[in-house]
């Protein structure tokens, strides 16, 4: 009779998870301070949108939304000094939500100039 071969079984390695420390008072911290940039970043694109309406429909120059435009994107690189001036720490935040921040910001600055250089408003 032929012999059966044996089976070698190897010992299997374990492996355990260990999570990290969670530091739950910094996580809501860095949470409602997040919260209160994207606030503040909302009420500055809605002033500088109305504002900029303002000029594109007073000036009575047509092309005016050209130098408006570019106002806007300089603001926008600007929004980490002016909210270190207003004493927020944007550093708290991660690179995806800043970017996140300045794409609201032109969204909502742009998009407010557009609504109110129609007519029922400045037009």
């Amino acid at each position: 009779m032929a012999k059966k071969k044996r089976v070698v079984e190897e010992p299997k390695e374990e492996y355990e998870f260990k999570p990290e420390a969670f530091d739950e008072r910094e996580f809501i911290y860095k949470d409602i301070h997040g919260t209160k940039i994207l606030g503040v970043i909302s009420v500055i694109a809605i002033l500088f949108g109305i504002a900029s309406a303002a000029m594109c429909s007073m000036s009575g120059i047509d092309w005016m939304w050209i130098p408006v435009t570019f106002m806007s994107f300089a603001l926008m690189f600007a929004l980490k000094r002016i909210l270190l001036v207003l004493r927020f720490r944007p550093d708290l935040l991660d690179g995806k939500t800043m970017y996140a921040n300045y794409f609201l910001f032109l969204c909502l600055a742009l998009g407010f100039c557009v609504v109110f250089v129609n007519p029922p408003f400045f037009g």
